[in-house]
């Protein structure tokens, strides 16, 4: 079978995106562009890719890391231009390479194994993936003798009236025998109007060679699919959400309206879990089995354990607990780890804290930077004041305590097992094992005072 290698074609600026960043760095469901067909290309068995980076390359590399290998294209003239930069890292190996463009990351790894597997089978010199379109307006027409075999590939405004009425077209992605491209390479010129190598010449040139050149006709035309702009970019976002929905549901996960359900690439759901309309799940996140998520909740990069709820909330960055319930209208931000059992109830938020097995926080509370024990109950309105204007500081509350209602608790400090603190205290003091805390002003009543001071609000 010999060597197999990508080349990927990111150098260009993309214009029509309208954008500070690279046209190939933008994402959909979680991944940019370029990764997207890096992992089709990976998930095929390619042994090594190479990225032809150019505009924003530096920006480039640090998003792709150390897994591929790099070419640098300074000027963009051509797709074969562009390949010539990488020819260093395949030339004098046998087997083949792939040419690939960094802007179309609906290509999947079944349609690439397969360009692979039929390019060996027919023993081709190249091997040319196309797609049919009920428009072909615009795009390369694939030319075939009776056999089947790619004759030609004319362009658009070249094609006679019979070619044009051809509907299978060029993509733009091509396998190759390496040496046959190498010595393609070595042949192309740029006498065009442009000015520029063509990467399609080669096929050209393969083929006044005497040399075999095939098609692989791809079944979605929607593999194919370049994205040059932000509507672009939105459609082939829906595709690929669409994939990813289909995936969850066929492993088990109920999705009740596909349609308003955003769940990004390498999420984790297991099965009998429900996602209810209008929620977000972000790259990262993995949600165990029997799971209900939303209406409206967003999660992101959090671990999910089994059994729990998210109704209406955010989830950030955390981790939760086997049968847990969150919400509704909850803040589950950054660093907090959510026991087993615990109760996070409505416009409660939660703050790189850690809250204990059993606990509860129902209503109306803030916990930040705190250490919460288990069993513990956090009445109504409670604030942890984690804030001293300069730095955060941490509470800490033992297992099984009781704090009422409205009470703040002035980090730092610490509540220790068993203890009460008063509904309407502020705690800056160390509270005592099985102690109660009352830190308020003793009332006072003064009777008749509204008659005495003219403040009746009577009409």
């Amino acid at each position: 079978m010999g060597h197999l290698m990508a080349v990927i074609l990111a150098a260009g600026e993309g214009k029509r995106m309208k954008s500070k960043k690279s046209k190939v760095l933008h994402t959909a469901c979680g991944l940019t562009l370029i990764d997207w067909v890096y992992r089709s290309v990976r998930d095929a068995g390619v042994d090594e890719s190479v990225i032809v980076v150019g505009h924003k390359a530096e920006d480039v590399k640090e998003s792709m890391g150390n897994d591929v290998l790099y070419a640098y294209q300074d000027k963009q003239l051509g797709t074969g231009h562009a390949v010539m930069q990488a020819e260093q890292y395949f030339k004098g190996k046998d087997g083949q390479v792939l040419v690939l463009c960094g802007d179309t990351p609906l290509i999947t790894s079944e349609t690439i194994s397969n360009t692979f597997k039929i390019h060996r089978e027919n023993n081709n010199s190249a091997t040319v993936i196309t797609a049919e379109l009920s428009n072909p307006a615009g795009y390369g027409r694939i030319v075939r003798d009776v056999s089947g075999n790619v004759l030609k590939i004319v362009e658009d405004r070249d094609a006679s009236k019979e070619e044009k009425i051809i509907n299978e077209i060029n993509s733009g992605m091509y396998c190759f025998n390496i040496k046959d491209l190498e010595s393609a390479l070595g042949e192309l010129g740029n006498n065009n109007s442009q000015g520029e190598y063509y990467l399609t010449d080669t096929i050209e040139i393969l083929i006044r060679k005497g040399l075999k050149v095939g098609a692989v006709k791809v079944e979605d035309s929607n593999e194919i699919l370049g994205i040059n702009d932000r509507v672009q970019l939105s459609m082939a976002s829906e595709i690929l959400r669409k994939r990813i929905l289909v995936n969850h549901m066929k492993n088990g996960v109920t999705i009740i309206d596909p349609s308003s359900t955003y769940i990004d690439v390498d999420v984790q759901i297991g099965m009998d879990s429900v996602i209810y309309p209008s929620s977000i799940i972000e790259k990262g996140t993995v949600i165990g089995e029997d799971c209900i998520i939303g209406p409206a909740s967003r999660i992101v990069d959090s671990k999910i354990a089994n059994g729990v709820e998210v109704k209406n909330s955010v989830v950030l960055e955390s981790s939760i607990g086997d049968n847990t319930t969150v919400g509704p209208f909850a803040y589950i931000r950054p660093g907090s780890t959510i026991g087993k059992k615990v109760k996070i109830g409505d416009f409660v938020e939660v703050k790189k804290s850690i809250i204990g097995d059993k606990t509860k926080l129902s209503h109306l509370t803030y916990v930040g930077d705190a250490e919460i024990g288990k069993n513990v109950n956090l009445g109504c309105g409670v604030v942890v004041v984690n804030y001293d204007g300069k730095k955060k500081n941490k509470t800490k509350i033992g297992d099984n305590s009781f704090v009422g209602c409205n009470v703040n608790l002035v980090s730092p400090v610490e509540v220790k097992s068993n203890a009460y603190v008063a509904a309407g205290s502020t705690i800056t003091e160390e509270v005592p094992e099985n102690s109660l805390a009352i830190a308020r002003a003793r009332q006072v009543v003064k009777e008749d005072w509204v008659v005495k001071k003219g403040m009746s609000r009577n009409d």
